[in-house]
């Protein structure tokens, strides 16, 4: 089969197409005929060697994918690496069929990206109806699915996003207020002013004054969700100063969940039957050819995407 594989930790060249040998079944697991492979954050990290889990190369990355099965059924599938390939070995626990309401791009969309925000809203923040919640890179993959699943539970959300087109999407989603993140001056006084007020939760994952700009516009007993740091500038926040305010910082990752019984199966349901009901619209975004892993990269590095970013197997 062909496959991204990246041979060292190294820039977006690093990312190339070979043909590697097919994933040989084991008990537990499915092989999945890959027709689209997601596209995260996370793989970028992988590729620049500073993911959370150790990486060992040479690794095809890619963290879902989305596909069919020996049968003929239409699956979606978390997978710890191997995704970027036209045949990928998962897990049967993190494997879900497709609602025939769901699109195969709106299935990739919901798979890590739309299990993160929920857990993040649902598991981490617990948000209830009432709560003002700040989202940040709102027309991103995790924020465009957080703005709407945050109007869902009743909470006002405040969003983050660059750029007039990317803020005239996020307010085409749903969200009360949105904000253009290109310039990040007073950025704690934008937001509180927004809000009438600090807000009660947030979700952060730029890091660096970002950080704690995030942090300074939370409320007394307000819960903020850390899942990222694309800046690279990692903060710790002040244990006095979380404790004078009741606040908490907490941090999230989804691969703690996957052995979790039925949190995900739970979760993937809910996340299919709303965008069944059209109360959930996922954002598609590009859908780059195998052989663009590179561009598909440097684009997101970039913030050129929005919502999910995905690969096609081009090949079949």
């Amino acid at each position: 089969m062909r496959a991204i594989v990246m041979s060292q930790a190294g820039g977006p060249e690093v990312l190339r197409e070979l043909e590697v040998p097919d994933p040989r079944p084991i008990a537990g697991h499915h092989v999945v005929t890959v027709s689209r492979s997601g596209v995260n954050y996370a793989d970028v990290h992988v590729r620049q060697g500073d993911y959370l889990a150790q990486v060992e190369y040479p690794i095809i990355p890619g963290n879902e994918v989305m596909g069919t099965l020996a049968d003929g059924r239409r699956v979606v599938a978390l997978c710890q690496g191997g995704g970027y390939a036209e045949k990928a070995l998962v897990r049967r626990l993190l494997t879900w069929d497709v609602p025939d309401e769901v699109s195969d791009e709106q299935a990739v969309a919901l798979t890590l990206q739309g299990q993160s925000a929920w857990h993040l809203l649902h598991s981490v923040i617990r948000i209830t109806k009432g709560d003002s919640v700040l989202v940040p890179a709102a027309a991103g993959g995790v924020g465009s699915l957080a703005v709407q699943l945050a109007k869902l539970a009743g909470a006002r959300v405040v969003a983050l996003a660059g750029g007039p087109a990317k803020v005239e999407l996020v307010r085409a989603l749903g969200a009360d207020v949105v904000l253009d993140s290109s310039w990040t001056e007073s950025l704690t006084a934008r937001i509180i002013e927004a809000n009438e007020g600090p807000v009660s939760c947030a979700l952060e994952m730029t890091g660096g004054e970002v950080f704690d700009s995030t942090l300074a516009a939370l409320a007394p007993r307000g819960r903020m969700a850390v899942y990222g740091c694309v800046s690279g500038e990692r903060r710790s926040p002040s244990i006095t100063d979380l404790m004078q305010k009741s606040q908490s910082v907490s941090g999230f990752w989804l691969p703690n969940l996957y052995g979790v019984r039925y949190a995900l199966r739970d979760s993937m349901a809910a996340l299919f039957a709303a965008t069944a009901r059209g109360d959930l619209r996922p954002v598609v975004g590009t859908c780059y050819n195998s052989d663009e892993a590179a561009r598909a990269h440097m684009d997101l590095e970039a913030r050129l995407t929005t919502g999910k970013v995905m690969i096609k197997q081009t090949r079949q």
